[in-house]
Order: C-alpha cells, then sequence, then structure tokens
C-alpha cells in the first residue's frame, strides 16, 4: 500500500495542470489524506487567498520552502 509523501498541516507548492488555467498556483496547506485516484495519492488543500479547499494529485506538489 502506497504512503503519502505529505503529511496533514504541512505547507505545499500547488503546481496546477495545463488545463487549470484558473487555478492559482503557490503555497497550500494539507487538510486532508484522500485515497489514490488511480495509481495515484490524492490530498485535500486549502490556500488562505480562497475559501474553499481544492483536491490535488500527489504529483502536483513540491515540498514548499520558505523564501
Amino acid at each position: 500500500m502506497a504512503r503519502h509523501k505529505f503529511r496533514l498541516g504541512q505547507l505545499v507548492e500547488f503546481v496546477p495542470d495545463k488545463l487549470q488555467v484558473s487555478v492559482p498556483s503557490g503555497t497550500y496547506k494539507i487538510t486532508r489524506l484522500l485515497p489514490a485516484a488511480g495509481r495515484e495519492l490524492q490530498y485535500q488543500i486549502k490556500n488562505t487567498a480562497e475559501v474553499f479547499e481544492r483536491i490535488a494529485l500527489e504529483s502536483q506538489l513540491a515540498v514548499h520552502t520558505s523564501s
């Protein structure tokens, strides 16, 4: 069974797919660990600039680095 790369509450960088043109990239917080969609694990994520949460695939996320 696959294990999630990111943990609950962790800040991550979200890079939307090319088809998600209206979705802002940037820093998001992991709010929920979700089961896999096909072969890839999913996460529920939240950007502080938005009132709703999104679902992201693990491949769309990277470790957040403070600058």
